[in-house]
């Protein structure tokens, strides 16, 4: 048994620092999550902003879009010219998806400071993209709706993974290049 632990050393530092990392970030977002319950900010202060930022966003390009408190779907109805569009959620303020980057990223660890630099760069680029990404998806459901269920499903989801992907191999590529010098 020893024998396997030491032969299968670097999956196993990767599978417990990938899981911890994920455990640690994911328990720390719960506890965000409902610390902000009946708080100021309605879902919550992250997904408020990501509605603010996306609905901001829609106002630069010229659409008229509205902004208000969604009970039903606790999220944050962003319309355009006050037409029913997108519902912003917890789920689409991105935190999942830096969280699950993050924890790759920690598990693949080199340098403390290079780390923590590429893992704040990513994470703000994931969050810039993501807030494109619920602008975009805003205008195309307020011109085809009648796609609601591939844009929301398959085609802008694919967008935020694919940037999550193409970052991991940036990291990963990085981590070589340092390898072989």
């Amino acid at each position: 048994m020893k024998e396997l632990f030491i032969k299968y050393k670097t999956v196993i530092r990767f599978l417990l620092l990938f899981l911890g990392t994920y455990l640690i970030l994911g328990i720390l977002y719960s506890v965000y999550l409902n610390v902000s319950e009946n708080g100021t900010y309605f879902p919550d202060y992250i997904t408020s902003l990501v509605a603010t930022q996306s609905a901001a966003v829609l106002d630069g390009f010229g659409y008229n879009s509205v902004l208000r408190k969604d009970v039903l779907e606790q999220g944050m109805l962003l319309t355009i010219d006050n037409k029913y569009t997108v519902s912003v959620v917890e789920g689409c303020n991105s935190v999942s998806v830096i969280i699950l980057f993050v924890a790759f990223i920690v598990a693949f660890s080199e340098k403390f400071k290079k780390t923590l630099l590429f893992i704040f760069a990513g994470a703000v680029l994931i969050y810039i993209v993501n807030i494109i990404r619920i602008a975009i998806l805003t205008v195309a459901l307020y011109r085809y709706p009648q796609y609601e269920n591939i844009l929301h499903s398959v085609i802008f989801p694919g967008i935020i993974y694919s940037m999550v992907f193409i970052l991991w191999m940036i990291w990963v590529r990085m981590l070589k290049l340092n390898s072989v010098k």
